[in-house]
């Protein structure tokens, strides 16, 4: 027998091995799987508070309830299944949708009552490789392109296909194929669910003491929305120099796609650094959604937009004119309590206009299982928008 063929058939053996592995360390029996299932119960109750000049103040008090199951592994397949609840523990007199007709004239809170699954897939590990099918959570890189919008009582998941391989080391390939994308607004609102036939790609390459590379491919298909259709290519670096210096640099172009109304080009850039002073860190960094010469600019519908371009969530849509944001933060831990302040300095990247400028505050302390948070956000308008504050107070807490 060549030695080829030997070696073939001794990793053959050692595969086969591996999997009797992992086969004896899983549930013997599908009952033995759904009762050895790992149950979690998060509640999380929130108080918020909106001041948007023009419209009338909105304040709402709200109580987000979720359970959580996940089997345990039966030769390598799996369930997850998870309800969400969100009650308002006060009146509704405040919009919950731009297309919220309820309360006209009130200043926006997006979480709406109801009750949903979240999440409900079946999975199967094996060849390294994870499979998942059905409606899940699907958050890649910063979430500035996919994410959960998780920061809303109603959090955005995706009834998809997907996989992720991880057989060779500090390499990590995603794939999914989008069918719905389960919105922030709620199955009951028109707006709460988008089609699509549109598919992800991302593939991040580590290992290095330098840092780690993204490259991704974004290509979203709306067929309930045309003009959020668009194809993006990109790559992200996230490096480091020594222990206290860290910097991400990231570039993606996009072009209109489906049946987009538009047809336009248009570029992301990033630059940011962070330096560790002691307990403090100090960061900065300089973000552009360019613009296609005032006709359409680069969009991210699918991405945790609170994250990023400031907390009082202005720039959910991108204007078309497109945005830059400079911005510096420092954050650290002071008495258990850990501290942010960032400052965002924004305007156009097509002509001149001066979006005006936002301070977001927060502080977060755990105190047993329950953890606090208290948030504050002031966007100061100029030549776009209006003046907007915004206040939170939640306790959370999983069991």
């Amino acid at each position: 027998m060549k030695k080829p063929m030997v070696q073939l058939m001794c990793a053959v053996a050692a595969a086969m091995s591996v999997g009797a592995q992992a086969q004896e360390a899983s549930a013997t029996s599908l009952k033995e799987a759904l009762t050895e299932a790992d149950v979690k119960l998060n509640l999380r109750l929130r108080y918020e508070d909106v001041s948007w000049d023009g419209l009338e103040d909105s304040d709402a008090l709200t109580l987000r309830t979720r359970l959580s199951f996940t089997s345990a592994d039966y030769h390598g397949f799996g369930l997850m299944l998870e309800m969400d609840d969100v009650t308002a523990l006060t009146d509704v007199d405040y919009r919950t949708a731009g297309n919220d007709a309820s309360n006209p004239g009130t200043a926006l809170i997006a979480d709406p009552e109801g009750t949903e699954v979240n999440q409900s897939y079946l999975s199967y590990q094996g060849f390294g490789t994870t499979f998942r099918y059905g409606r899940q959570r699907i958050l890649l890189d910063n979430q500035r392109f996919v994410g959960g919008v998780g920061w809303r009582q109603n959090e955005q998941t995706y009834d998809a296909f997907s996989l992720k391989n991880q057989s060779i080391d500090n390499v990590t390939l995603f794939y999914s194929y989008l069918y719905n994308v389960n919105r922030i607004f709620g199955e009951d609102n028109p707006i709460g669910d988008h089609k699509h036939e549109s598919h992800l790609l991302n593939a991040n390459f580590g290992g290095w003491d330098a840092g780690s590379l993204s490259a991704y491919a974004y290509l979203l298909d709306n067929k309930t929305a045309a003009a959020l259709s668009g194809d993006t290519y990109g790559a992200r670096w996230m490096g480091t120099l020594g222990a206290a210096f860290t910097y991400n640099l990231e570039y993606a172009t996009q072009s209109d796609a489906g049946d987009n109304p538009v047809s336009y080009d248009a570029d992301y850039m990033l630059a940011e650094a962070g330096l560790m002073v002691g307990p403090v860190k100090l960061g900065g960094g300089y973000e552009l959604l360019g613009s296609d010469n005032g006709i359409a600019a680069f969009s991210t519908p699918l991405a945790t937009l609170h994250k990023f371009q400031g907390w009082t969530d202005r720039f959910l849509t991108t204007p078309v004119d497109g945005v830059e944001d400079f911005y510096v933060s420092v954050s650290g831990a002071l008495g258990g309590v850990k501290l942010l302040a960032a400052y965002h300095d924004l305007a156009s990247d097509y002509g001149s206009t001066d979006y005006g400028q936002e301070l977001d505050l927060s502080a977060a302390k755990q105190f047993g299982p329950v953890t606090v948070l208290v948030k504050y956000a002031d966007y100061q308008a100029d030549d776009f928008g209006s003046d907007t504050q915004k206040f939170w107070l939640q306790l959370s807490s999983v069991f």
